[in-house]
């Protein structure tokens, strides 16, 4: 389901631009459409970089704060900026987790 919102992300179809390097896309619930499902916050830069930063269900939280999203984009300008040899290091310190490409492999 990750995959399949960058996938839609990279293909032009995001729920909502946030701005400064920060999108939502909603995903759906197992076995339930997106309507009713979760919303992520995804660092992302079309074509290089998508990086998940936050998740939440609809239920449970409406939208995120101004404050939250000044965090968010903050954190975009930094991490969009790593090189493969830091996201490496991130993976591997257990900071970050990567979501292989099925395509890649």
């Amino acid at each position: 389901m990750l995959r399949e919102a960058v996938q839609r992300a990279e293909r032009g179809l995001v729920d909502a631009d946030l701005g400064g390097g920060v999108i939502k896309q909603r995903v759906a619930r197992p076995g339930k459409g997106k309507s009713g499902g979760y919303r992520t916050l995804i660092l992302f830069r079309q074509g290089e970089r998508a990086i998940f930063a936050f998740g939440f269900a609809k239920s449970a939280q409406a939208n995120i704060s101004k404050a939250d999203l000044g965090l968010l984009r903050d954190a975009a300008t930094e991490a969009l900026g790593w090189s493969g040899e830091e996201l490496d290091r991130l993976v591997a310190s257990g900071a970050l987790m990567e979501i292989e490409d099925e395509r890649e492999e």
